[in-house]
């Protein structure tokens, strides 16, 4: 039995990359002005509270700047099978990264926690 073209037509691959595009200016134009709030008020936090804000803002960054660029490769895959294997690589350091996400913002949560505690009426 022969194997079916895969092949995506150029003007599809074109939309697919503007519309890409498009979305990562949009959220990053989001993004921005969701750090320009926040930092507005982060002077109120307490310095470790703001270094737990900026790790999970980088860890979404990262995120989003990752999952932007396995769409533009997946507008440019081959074949039934790049799409795997493209998905799979995908899966695979995506899970990697949120693990060691999670670990740098779980040690941020805990000094943030532990200066609290240092820092209550309790402890004086």
């Amino acid at each position: 039995m022969a194997e079916q073209s895969f092949e995506v037509p150029v003007q599809a691959r074109e939309f697919m990359e503007k519309s890409i595009d498009q979305a990562r200016s949009a959220l990053e134009a989001f993004t921005s002005a969701a750090e320009k709030a926040v930092s507005s008020f982060e002077a109120a936090f307490p310095a470790a509270a703001t270094e737990v804000n900026s790790k999970i803002f980088a860890c979404t960054q990262a995120n989003i700047e990752a999952t932007f660029e396995f769409a533009k490769k997946l507008a440019h895959a081959k074949d039934p099978q790049e799409l795997l294997r493209l998905h799979a690589d995908f899966a695979k350091a995506q899970s990697e990264s949120l693990q060691k996400q999670a670990t740098e913002v779980g040690t941020a949560v805990q000094k943030a926690m532990s200066g609290a505690l240092g820092k209550s009426p309790q402890n004086s």
